[in-house]
């Protein structure tokens, strides 16, 4: 019986302890500096290209023509945007969260796509020669699409753009 009280004295000892530690040594939080958040505007024929937009936050945003070409959008957040017919050209967008975008008509020739999540897009006519889609999350039935008109490799990551989207 007295190991048990004395198990359960430490344990809320500890336990008291680490919150004491907790409370008396926090860790401030730091927000991303030069964060910059496109959300809710017009940006149609913009020219972003070989921006570093690394990290930018692009909601809702209407971006019909807009070129992006060789821009670094690694991190990026796109979600219910509109990219008909915009040029993405050799774009890095690495671990982007591209969900509920239509990419229609969009150049994707040599663009990066691995790890990224591509949930809910539409990407009909886009030119996906060379674009590389390793490890990205994509839904199946877009990829069956663009399997159709997938071709070349691409020449940053040498990953053939068939290969990196699985086509059979």
């Amino acid at each position: 019986m007295k190991k048990i009280l004395f198990r359960f004295l430490s344990l809320i000892v500890i336990l008291t302890l680490a919150f004491v530690w907790i409370i008396l040594n926090p860790k401030p939080a730091f927000a991303q500096l030069n964060t910059i958040n496109y959300n809710n505007i017009n940006l149609e024929n913009r020219d972003f290209s070989h921006a570093d937009l690394a990290g930018v936050t692009f909601v809702a945003a209407e971006m019909r023509g807009t070129n992006f070409q060789e821009a670094n959008l690694t991190n990026a957040i796109l979600t219910k945007g509109v990219l008909l017919n915009a040029n993405l050209e050799g774009a890095n967008l690495t671990g982007a969260l591209v969900d509920r975008v239509t990419m229609d008509g969009a150049n994707l020739k040599n663009a990066i796509f691995t790890e990224a999540t591509l949930t809910r897009s539409r990407f009909y006519d886009a030119n996906v020669t060379g674009a590389d889609f390793s490890d990205a999350l994509i839904d199946r039935y877009q990829a069956s699409l663009l399997c159709e008109r997938a071709d070349g490799i691409n020449p940053v990551t040498g990953v053939s753009t068939r290969d990196s989207l699985g086509c059979r």
